[in-house]
């Protein structure tokens, strides 16, 4: 019997592996540090526009959270015809930022109508989904390779801000905070270089570590309303008022789920391409309907439009960990910061420019993908792709 068990663990895929309690938990975190500072920016914003109290974006950023983390699990689990099954964090979509402040700042509209319209994009996403899923065969390596790099040189630059202290910092370019950057990528160059196994695998979480140590001992860390917070904060729907549905913002919203569609099957397309997985059209449309129903539990759970968070993928590729399940722990480690505010205080102390030198490497990993797809490419037989490869990339 013995025998049996270990031959069907021997033909287990990577990605269904199943690691140890203590791994699963040390791996998860290490994903939850590098998109953290990203997912609850967005509240933030949207919260700044409606011009609500600080208790009240703090309950956004609560929602924020458990909803990154529900939508985690489903699409790393699975559930049913929902999730694609492969190492994904999903958080709060940027695409959504301007449509948002936009209804935040209109008075007919409002935080009822934002949320209203979350809800709505998320059913229709959800239906549009299967349609989308079909648009598979019209990526072949070429278009693949051209979208992931696409991403990939659109996020290099976040991760150039991050190490510049972040945008709308008034320190913004500090030396202090390249230098630390800087320390940091070296840090974790090094431990990729030289160490082996699961140390090496959780480079980026020691780079974080290093740098948030270099952050307090040059008095850049704060922990400004630790004391303020709540042990335990219940997330309720329809806190801000039942929502309302206007035409034009559900219409805007359903485009910005169409948009994310598309970052998403590149990213779906680059994760199967780092674990060794092929994705299958089934595979996306099952991804895409776990975006829609991402989307619609923000709604319900005031908070917004969900995508899977491209650092995230970046980082699959650096620890070369392709097990779904520590996404999935990563999704549960999530919902218990969205429930002890506590918690997630502690996590948010990481300054901006420690994760900077982090993300120069997840997201040069995405770009590196890219190019590593378009590689594959026949430039010899068809030498157009060369040209379609150029003005593409040149636009993007």
């Amino acid at each position: 019997m013995g025998g049996g068990h270990m031959e069907r663990l021997g033909h287990l895929h990577p990605v269904d592996q199943v690691l140890s309690p203590a791994r699963l938990l040390t791996l998860g975190l290490q994903h939850v540090l590098v998109m953290y500072a990203g997912a609850v920016a967005v509240p933030l914003i949207i919260g700044g526009a409606l011009h609500l109290p600080k208790d009240q974006v703090a309950y956004l950023i609560s929602c924020d959270l458990l909803c990154c983390g529900i939508a985690s699990c489903i699409q790393s689990i699975g559930l049913g015809p929902f999730g694609i099954r492969l190492p994904v964090i999903m958080a709060v979509s940027f695409a959504a930022v301007g449509p948002l402040v936009s209804m935040a700042r209109n008075p007919e509209l409002g935080a009822t109508a934002i949320f209203g319209s979350t809800i709505a994009a998320g059913i229709l996403s959800i239906l549009f989904a299967p349609v989308a899923g079909r648009l598979l065969r019209f990526f072949p390596p070429i278009v693949a390779g051209i979208v992931i790099t696409a991403i990939g040189l659109a996020v290099v630059q976040v991760g150039i801000n991050w190490a510049a202290g972040g945008i709308g910092n008034p320190e913004y370019g500090n030396p202090a905070f390249l230098g630390t950057s800087l320390a940091v990528l070296v840090f974790i160059l090094l431990i990729t270089r030289y160490v082996r196994g699961f140390i090496a695998n959780i480079s980026v979480l020691l780079g974080i570590v290093f740098g948030f140590l270099l952050a307090l001992l040059m008095g850049r860390v704060s922990f400004q309303g630790l004391a303020d917070a709540a042990w335990l904060d219940i997330v309720v729907p329809f806190r801000f008022g039942l929502p309302t549905f206007d035409p034009l913002s559900v219409l805007t919203l359903t485009i910005v789920q169409i948009v994310i569609f598309i970052e998403s099957t590149g990213m779906f397309l680059a994760l199967g391409d780092m674990v060794e997985k092929p994705v299958s059209e089934r595979d996306v449309v099952r991804g895409l309907r776990a975006d829609g129903l991402a989307t619609l539990i923000g709604g319900l759970l005031n908070s917004f439009p969900h995508s899977s968070f491209s650092q995230n993928v970046g980082l699959v590729g650096v620890t070369g960990v392709r097990s779904r399940w520590v996404t999935a722990m990563g999704g549960v480690i999530l919902i218990v910061f969205g429930l002890v505010p506590k918690m997630s205080i502690v996590v948010a102390s990481v300054p901006q420019f420690v994760l900077g030198g982090a993300g120069v490497v997840m997201f040069g990993m995405v770009l590196a993908t890219g190019i590593r797809i378009l590689a594959k490419v026949d430039y010899v037989n068809n030498p157009y792709n060369a040209y379609i490869v150029a003005v593409s990339v040149v636009l993007s």
